[in-house]
């Protein structure tokens, strides 16, 4: 069974030790984790984790067997269909030479993103979008010169019935 990747939404109780638990549950059992990002909620006694890993059904059907078995895990969801809505936010710091500073704008306008920061040398951008829109965005600006990026991995929340 090939390998797909999977985006894991828990509800968690906002504890010490908590994120803790998940990550080794998944180190533990030689799960790869690809992005990670947790926060709060609008609850402040639960924090939401989304973890993204690769895995084929049998194993990914384990992985969240296991997962609700941790006693801090309040519910759990598979959020890798279209059913739910899915970003991910990068910010990429790009060589700004001055042959390069109005291509590398108007890229910024189309993919409607944001230089955060100016220097004599660099752009800071910030870009939000799905996967593809990130990766596009960075294949236009590779010729130019990437010189850091910091990428969040995908978020998603499951959408609500109409």
């Amino acid at each position: 069974m090939p390998e797909e990747k999977h985006i894991f939404s828990m509800l968690v109780d906002n504890q010490p030790g908590v994120l803790s638990r998940v990550s080794g549950l998944f180190s533990g059992r030689n799960f790869n984790i690809e992005s990670l990002v947790v926060a709060e909620t609008i609850d402040p006694l639960v924090s939401r984790i989304t973890i993204v890993t690769k895995a084929n059904k049998p194993v990914v059907e384990q992985i969240e067997k296991q997962l609700n078995k941790l006693i801090n895990v309040i519910k759990i969801r598979d959020l890798t269909g279209p059913e739910s809505v899915k970003r991910e936010m990068a910010l990429i710091c790009v060589r700004a030479k001055a042959e390069h500073r109005a291509e590398i704008l108007r890229i910024v306008d189309i993919f409607r993103c944001k230089v955060v920061d100016v220097g004599r040398r660099h752009y800071i951008i910030e870009v939000t979008g799905d996967e593809g829109k990130i990766s596009a965005l960075l294949n236009l600006l590779k010729p130019m010169g990437i010189k850091k990026l910091a990428r969040t991995g995908p978020l998603a929340l499951l959408r609500e019935p109409d």
